[in-house]
């Protein structure tokens, strides 16, 4: 019985995922990845000689996903991925901190919807607005704190919403 279950496994066909997982794809399998973002982001950064331009435009419906392509992979149009990373907040904050060529200015004014990442933005993203980020984390008490302790040049009589 054994032995027809692994000859069976040896001549099944492989399903995209089976692949990716194995690191079993080759460039006939791009057309398929391209129905799904994460494949197409997976299929890019891992494949060579992928079509990054076609990937990328399958990939970056999703923001997290525009992110990690920017950041993964490279010959990524950096401005492209950045426009659908900044519709959230967590993903334009993640998009300045980490990729090279980042406008900080456009990620900053989407980061900033939440006083959270206002701080964060303030305290890790170099070239930040430290008086636009305060502006933002002032509107939550503990964030408001938070900044006026931790970030140099901040104005400590802010600290109060």
């Amino acid at each position: 019985m054994l032995e027809f279950l692994i000859r069976d496994a040896k001549t099944a066909p492989k399903s995209f995922g089976y692949k990716l997982r194995n690191n079993l794809l080759t460039l006939e399998d791009q057309e398929e990845a391209l129905t799904n973002p994460k494949w197409a982001y997976c299929f890019a950064k891992d494949v060579k000689g992928a079509n990054i331009k076609v990937c990328q435009e399958a990939a970056i419906k999703n923001p997290e996903l525009a992110y990690r392509f920017a950041k993964d992979v490279k010959g990524a149009d950096i401005e492209v991925c950045q426009e659908q990373a900044i519709k959230e907040p967590e993903w334009a904050y993640n998009f300045a901190r980490h990729v090279k060529g980042a406008n900080i200015e456009v990620c900053q004014e989407a980061a900033i919807k939440n006083p959270e990442l206002a701080y964060r933005f303030a305290k890790y993203v170099k070239g930040a607005d430290i008086e636009v980020c305060q502006e933002a984390a002032v509107r939550d008490p503990y964030w408001a704190y938070a900044f006026a302790r931790d970030i140099t040049g901040a104005d400590a009589e802010r600290a109060t919403c």
